[in-house]
């Protein structure tokens, strides 16, 4: 699989020792398999720093975007963008006509498919596998899959961003805007420009650079960044704080008007067109 894809698997590690908490904000039966040594591995390395906190906060966050969105509000076309190890089709709750694309590398498709088969995987919806190199344009192997442009969409774009660059990113949201009908919605996670520059991350993210997986891309005013393209922010929220984790971040969360704070936001924009 590609280096990238790799973090995926510590994800799901992150996921499998939430769900084996008593107090665990959700339950993943699959994710202990689908992280393999490899994740927990990565998972000792780089699980430090309120990290294994993020994901379980992140996994929720987005897991109720879902629900609000699917089975409250309406869209039936959900796609999970570079899904990686993601078991959101199996795991949660759908309408019977939902459909569930998952897009990402083939080769990580192979090894994914290999591990919920042995687990006797059964997905709860129509879930649909699009493997692609998302370096390229995507949306066409999309459709060919039965995706309808023409259709209200819910785009869950999850530990993505951070590996892209300014002008990977804003292609993207590009991408999806170009694909999107009114009253599509994107669901996502993406870091500040202040955490990428701030002097408490940097051995943390040196030694990402180092075993291939930088992270590149921040905003620190992701309502701005993510209008430029069509999508107005309707939700905002950083970890701890309520509807995001309260409770279960370790660090203190400040206003938002303090400068310079490493921040890690969970979102969710309307499409606008």
């Amino acid at each position: 699989m590609e280096a990238v894809s790799h973090t995926s698997q510590w994800t799901a590690a992150a996921r499998a020792l939430e769900t084996e908490r008593d107090d665990r904000l959700f339950s993943d039966p699959f994710a202990r398999a689908l992280a393999s040594d490899t994740g927990f591995d990565l998972l000792d390395k780089y699980g430090g720093g309120g990290l294994a906190e993020f994901v379980a906060i992140r996994t929720k966050y987005l897991d109720d975007a879902i629900t609000s969105h699917v089975l409250e509000g309406g869209i039936r076309q959900v796609v999970l963008v570079a899904a990686g190890m993601d078991a959101r089709a199996f795991r949660l709750r759908w309408p019977q006509d939902a459909v569930v694309y998952e897009v990402d590398h083939a080769a990580l498709f192979e090894v994914k498919e290999g591990r919920l088969a042995e687990r006797h995987a059964k997905p709860a919806v129509d879930r649909r596998i699009v493997g692609v190199d998302l370096t390229q344009p995507w949306t066409p192997k999309l459709r060919e899959a039965g995706f309808d442009p023409a259709k209200p969409t819910l785009w869950v774009t999850e530990a993505l961003l951070f590996f892209l660059t300014d002008e990977q990113v804003r292609g993207l949201l590009d991408h999806l805007s170009a694909a999107s009908a009114p009253g599509s919605w994107l669901a996502l996670d993406v870091l500040s420009e202040a955490l990428l520059r701030n002097v408490g991350t940097r051995f943390f993210l040196n030694s990402l650079k180092a075993d291939g997986i930088p992270w590149l891309f921040g905003t620190d005013d992701p309502e701005t960044y993510f209008a430029a393209s069509g999508w107005k922010v309707r939700r905002l929220d950083e970890p701890g704080q309520e509807g995001a984790g309260q409770g279960r971040w370790p660090y203190q969360v400040f206003p938002r008007d303090v400068p310079d704070v490493p921040r890690n936001w969970l979102l969710q924009a309307e499409y606008e067109g």
